[in-house]
């Protein structure tokens, strides 16, 4: 059943009051009455409402000074005034004052209902943005984001001396690292935390989309533009704007966003106007964008402009310490969205996880936490359950790919030298993973026996007890 809505009546006339009574009792209201000022102020400080009716001529405290003392005491609350016939200064002052609507007398039923009704609904929406808002802010609170390892524990701490100032940011990292955690950490934790948080993928659109989607266009630019249309950059007037994927961009549109930056200014796609904006630029990548610079793939003018303070965020498979922080702080909200009790994990599937290479880092673990809580029947998780879930194609690779250009891409051969200890034991763990942790597979992924994996796995100390649940 819906709660009733609670509305705070002030008016000094009885009839009228009376009617207003009989008028909306009917429309399932909680009603409260006050047949004045004062007494409507006394009421609202101890109760809570969800909309205020007030007439202005009143005696000890009219109207005008009612709706002033309930707007700084709780400005969300919404608020009716009732006028004089053919008062327009009365009406104009309560909507300058801050009243969502007001009444000349005499009203019409429908337009009290109306009025009523649009305040309401104003109330609602104000309560569920408010709510949101606080939920954002904690998500997003430095506090609340899992860190055990010294590795994030320095990126937050990079993030808390950044995030006051206006300078533009560069977070680096592999895909699914967390980049945009961070970056929505920053923009939440600055000054401009009230604006708005503005992102783009610039690897999801062509040129001359994702031109029309930074700075807008004008009516009749090109075929389909029917309207004047905002792009990014003016929708993140006063917040942020959050460049993702910024080395996917062509030398082109690197030039465009890069005169942006510098001129805070911009020019919509078939406009001439010029349109001042105030952002605060973060971009971030996967890419070494240096190399690119040295390889003429991406303006050198450019990286300088966005790289003035760089955050890497290393791979969860150099922060061992968060892997099981983050798997129980995933299983504990999947169970709660599920409405299921969380489950905990046992020692076997413990160390599977932290063995596991998490090519796909956090966002990897994250798909695995959840597809287990959907698995898991009991009050613990299994490694039967984890390697099953491992086992799940497209759940590991690197960075979700497979294949001999990947590889060549990603290996750590360097004219500096490289180890090989180091080498072969990513190697394995590579290969437990993407086999589910079954030697058998393990092992013809590598073109080895069982048993000369087994050696390599106890030479490394990765031959534990009871982690190959398939007894492949």
């Amino acid at each position: 059943m819906s709660v009733k809505a609670r509305i705070l009546i002030a008016e000094d006339e009885e009839r009228l009051r009376r009617l207003l009574g009989i008028l909306l009792s009917g429309r399932g209201y909680d009603l409260t009455m006050a047949a004045d000022g004062a007494e409507a102020w006394r009421l609202f400080q101890d109760n809570r409402f969800d909309l205020v009716l007030t007439d202005v001529r009143m005696p000890e405290l009219d109207g005008m000074q009612l709706l002033s003392r309930i707007k700084e005491h709780a400005p969300e609350t919404p608020v009716v005034v009732i006028t004089a016939f053919g008062s327009i200064e009365s009406a104009v002052e309560a909507m300058r004052g801050g009243a969502v609507d007001y009444l000349p007398k005499p009203f019409e039923e429908a337009r009290l209902h109306l009025a009523i009704e649009r305040g309401l609904e104003m109330h609602a929406l104000l309560k569920e943005n408010i709510s949101l808002r606080r939920e954002v802010r904690t998500t997003y609170n430095l506090e609340h984001i899992v860190a055990e390892s010294a590795q994030m524990r320095e990126v937050l701490a990079m993030v808390g001396r950044v995030a006051p100032t206006n300078a533009t940011v560069m977070v680096l990292g592999e895909s699914g690292t967390g980049k945009e955690l961070v970056t929505r950490a920053i923009h939440e934790q600055s000054k401009r935390a009230r604006g708005p948080f503005i992102a783009i993928n610039c690897a999801a659109m062509a040129d001359s989309l994702l031109e029309s989607e930074l700075f807008g266009h004008e009516r009749g630019s090109f075929t389909g533009a029917t309207n004047n249309r905002q792009g990014k950059f003016e929708a993140a007037e006063g917040g942020t704007l959050f460049l993702d994927e910024v080395a996917e961009m062509s030398l082109e549109m690197q030039s465009k966003v890069l005169r942006a930056i510098e001129m805070h200014e911009i020019e919509r796609v078939g406009g001439r106007r010029v349109i001042p904006v105030d952002v605060r630029f973060i971009a971030a990548t996967n890419k070494d964008l240096h190399a690119a610079v040295l390889r003429g793939a991406f303006r050198e003018d450019l990286y300088f402009r966005i790289n003035v303070f760089p955050v890497l965020i290393p791979p969860l498979r150099e922060r061992i310490e968060d892997i099981l922080p983050l798997a129980r702080f995933f299983l504990s909200k999947f169970a709660q969205e599920m409405g299921r009790r969380t489950p905990h994990l046992t020692a076997s599937t413990e160390k599977i996880l932290l063995q596991h290479f998490w090519s796909g880092n956090v966002r990897e673990l994250r798909n695995i936490m959840e597809r287990m809580s959907i698995m898991a029947a009991g009050d613990e998780v299994g490694s039967d359950i984890l390697s099953c879930a491992l086992a799940q194609p497209g759940s590991t690779g690197f960075g979700g790919r497979m294949g001999e250009n990947n590889r060549a891409e990603n290996s750590p051969l360097s004219v500096s030298g490289f180890s090989l200890d180091e080498h072969e034991r990513r190697l394995l763990m590579e290969a437990l993973s993407r086999s589910g942790h079954n030697k058998s597979k393990a092992a013809k992924m590598l073109g080895i026996s069982r048993a000369k994996l087994r050696y390599r796995l106890d030479k490394i100390g990765l031959n534990g007890e009871g982690d190959d649940p398939h007894g492949g």
